[in-house]
């Protein structure tokens, strides 16, 4: 059987929780091979972000070149990627080798607030990354900046997946995390039609890297050769269980547990 790969382009987390160390775990336990290309790295932990360093560009695509002129990827992830000179680059190397299965997270604010995308780059998002994405996987709070538009109720959610559907990427995910309620929602549309993935909310401050980590899912999932429809439920399935699950470790906003779902898995298999 061939082994799928998975590329993320995204910043380093020293603290492990999200960046490429959150992705590259995801792939691994959802059994894809993971590879990587750096854009920045960073000195954070659970309290927070100490320092950003970014790579320069000539880095950034050596490191991408790298994997395309030899291993080759079935999926892409975009993280962080910091400055529109980056996002520039990394929309010509997409299209140079071809990659369709292209899942954009636009990284933009820390959970401690510190801000991981100069405001020059979101312009530069739109412009050339967003019309080569499969799909988009934004939070509210990601999704009011793209959609220039203020996300109070699920009405707005629907309007912003519209908005940024129009930017040219196949699908959009809005995620539903930052909404208030016991039951969260996240919607995917395809441009005709919405489908929503309901979960429950976790009482927890540990939730650091969630978004890395359900993007990466997604990515994993399409590396497979799974659909859309499929891929979301995954990554849904996926960040439910490493949020229940959580390692309480540190002594801010935690990580969260990457291989709480294949325990769970393996649980199921076993009964």
């Amino acid at each position: 059987m061939a082994i799928k790969k998975a590329l993320t382009i995204a910043g380093s987390d020293s603290g492990g929780g999200a960046g490429i160390q959150a992705d590259l775990k995801t792939f691994q336990e959802l059994n894809v091979f993971g590879m990587s290309a750096i854009t920045a790295v960073t000195a954070q932990n659970t309290l927070g972000v100490h320092g950003v360093y970014p790579l320069s560009v000539e880095a950034v695509v050596n490191q991408i070149e790298a994997i395309g002129n030899d291993l080759g990827t079935n999926a892409v992830k975009t993280g962080m990627l910091f400055s529109g000179e980056i996002i520039k680059a990394v929309a010509e190397a997409v299209k140079k080798f071809q990659w369709e299965h292209v899942v954009v997270d636009p990284v933009m604010i820390a959970k401690g607030g510190a801000p991981l995308l100069q405001n020059e780059a979101v312009a530069a998002l739109k412009q050339y990354l967003l019309p080569l994405a499969m799909v988009i996987t934004p939070n509210i709070p990601e999704a009011e900046v793209l959609a220039d538009m203020s996300i109070r109720t699920m009405d707005d959610r629907l309007e912003a997946a519209k908005r940024l559907y129009q930017f040219g990427a196949k699908h959009v995910v809005i995620k539903g995390g930052h909404d208030e309620g016991e039951e969260l929602v996240d919607i995917l549309y395809n441009g005709e039609e919405f489908t929503y993935y309901k979960g429950k909310r976790i009482a927890t401050k540990n939730t650091h890297g969630t978004g890395c980590t359900f993007a990466a899912a997604v990515t994993a999932e399409l590396a497979k050769g799974n659909t859309i429809e499929q891929a979301v439920q995954t990554a849904k399935n996926f960040i439910q269980a490493a949020i229940e699950d959580d390692l309480e470790i540190g002594n801010g906003h935690g990580p969260t547990n990457h291989w709480a779902y294949q325990q769970r898995q393996q649980a199921k298999i076993r009964q």
